[in-house]
């Protein structure tokens, strides 16, 4: 690979080659070439040039799923700044820390399409951004100092800063690299036989790693196009099946949820020939009924912030019957057990470790983070558990952080949940664990029912008894009118653990 290929390189090859080509099917009608994304990424570019950005400025953007946001992703990499995309859902607390730790030479507020994002603008005081640039609607600041450019060989290397909370809450920016997205753009391309004539999804934020690189860049490096939205909204995405005519699927599972709660009778897709859960495990129940509902395979993978693009997929002429992973992508090595010492033996679960070109820069401004995660060898320390099949499938067992030892007895959030979903009427669920006053551990679930007050707790209580050993049966069931998901979908586990600390779920 060319150690200097960035990203805008993909977009640029395509506006050459194909320029009439369709990138970006919009949510208010119309479309966007290949061409004019690329006529509007050289313009932004030049713009920020003009504002003060240099090569290894931070760029921060706050909006929601819009013709910016892309364009502003390749425009930095045009100029070498480093974007930092935040989703406008999040609160002002939030970007406000990130503001802080990044400290970005200007912001930019895609408010044309997102009210959240003018109300952010509103905080920092922001003027209208040049609409010959940007379009009219859209806002901008500049930052009240002169932060500093980084310079050396991580300058021109970054692509984008990630921020991501973990399980911790505790924010970390993840420094993606160019490299690894192109890498992984044409790895992601080949292993879903993308071709141009491919019509994909967009409703992921691409302010994430699964919204840029398995969404955004492997579309680009094909020549293919995206229905680009907002937000996910079911009825949506079932007027997209129809028109333009999805070709491809992406989302995490809990897209999937929505979207057979909302509409539970399965749909006719013409065009649809790919369904891929991403960003979470998936459960066998969900994967069981998103088969049913669209009459086709779902396949599945396993990717984190930390690498850029996904690290396992499951092959296209060979979908799976359960809920692994899959298999490594070209470039990809993984190992069970800490580098250097004996590896898992097959079929135990263990900690996660890779390596390849994917494999983040670091976290910024955090070394020591770094270090921890960052082994000697090129190693990453991913946080995760699994295990390996005899055939090299991978199955994701959970988080280290989330593992639950009750009695001596390691439980795995994950069995459980996919326990409970299969209960009727529960929509979704999630197993923390409860510090007990014996320096024990206890199983607490929270579900979110399909409808308030339907689910009868105490044969919820008799059916995970049958399917479970005793240390693994929850101590509390909990019902929640929503569990908590970040804007990506994720579900987020700390404010569950907070409230089963504070006594959620006690008689």
């Amino acid at each position: 690979m060319n150690q200097s290929e960035r990203i805008h390189h993909l977009l640029r090859r395509q506006a050459l080659d194909r320029p009439g080509a369709i990138l970006l099917h919009l949510e208010e009608g119309g479309t966007v070439t290949y061409a004019d994304m690329w006529q509007r990424a050289q313009l932004a570019s030049d713009w920020l040039a003009a504002q003060g950005a240099r090569l290894g400025d931070r760029v921060m953007i706050v909006g929601e799923n819009c013709p910016e946001m892309v364009q502003v992703l390749f425009a930095c990499s045009v100029l070498g700044a480093w974007a930092v995309g935040l989703n406008a859902r999040l609160s002002h607390r939030e970007i406000e820390a990130v503001r802080a730790h990044a400290q970005p030479v200007l912001t930019l507020y895609f408010s044309r399409t997102s009210a959240t994002a003018a109300e952010h603008a509103a905080q920092y005081a922001a003027r209208p951004a040049d609409a010959s640039v940007w379009g009219a609607g859209n806002l901008w600041s500049s930052a009240s100092d002169e932060p500093e450019a980084e310079t050396g060989p991580l300058a021109g290397a970054v692509a984008t800063l990630i921020y991501t909370s973990g399980t911790t809450g505790a924010p970390k920016a993840v420094m993606v690299p160019h490299q690894g997205l192109a890498h992984f753009a044409r790895m992601s391309s080949a292993s879903r036989g993308l071709t141009a004539a491919d019509v994909s999804y967009a409703a992921l934020p691409l302010s994430h790693i699964f919204g840029i690189a398995t969404v955004l860049m492997a579309t680009v490096q094909a020549g293919a196009s995206l229905v680009v939205r907002r937000r996910f909204d079911p009825a949506d995405l079932l007027k997209s099946l129809q028109s333009p005519g999805l070709s491809i699927l992406q989302g995490v599972p809990t897209m999937y949820s929505r979207l057979l709660a909302a509409f539970p009778a399965p749909v006719k897709a013409p065009r649809l020939r790919y369904v891929y859960a991403g960003g979470s495990a998936l459960d066998p129940t969900l994967k069981q009924q998103v088969e049913h509902y669209f009459d086709l395979p779902m396949h599945h993978g396993y990717g984190i912030t930390e690498y850029a693009g996904s690290l396992y997929v499951t092959p296209m002429d060979r979908p799976r019957s359960d809920c692994s992973a899959g298999y490594p992508l070209e470039g990809v090595e993984l190992r069970l057990g800490v580098p250097g010492t004996p590896a898992v033996p097959v079929g135990e679960s263990g900690a996660i470790y890779v390596r390849g070109p994917g494999v983040m820069l670091g976290y910024y401004k955090d070394p020591e983070r770094t270090r921890e995660a960052l082994l000697p060898g090129g190693w990453l320390c991913t946080g995760d558990l699994g295990r390996l099949s005899a055939d090299g499938a991978l199955f994701i067992t959970g988080r280290t952080k989330d593992m639950i030892i009750r009695s001596g007895f390691n439980v795995y959030p994950l069995e459980v949940e996919a326990v409970i979903n299969t209960f009727p009427g529960i929509k979704l669920s999630a197993v923390v664990g409860r510090d007990t006053a014996d320096g024990n551990e206890e199983v607490i679930a929270f579900f979110e029912p399909l409808q308030a007050g339907t689910v009868d707790l105490d044969a919820l209580r008799a059916h995970v008894r049958t399917q479970l050993a005793p240390y693994k049966v929850p101590a509390r069931l909990v019902p929640i009118d929503v569990i908590p998901t970040t804007v990506s979908g994720k579900i987020k586990k700390q404010p569950l653990r907070e409230l089963a600390a504070a006594g959620a779920g006690n008689d």
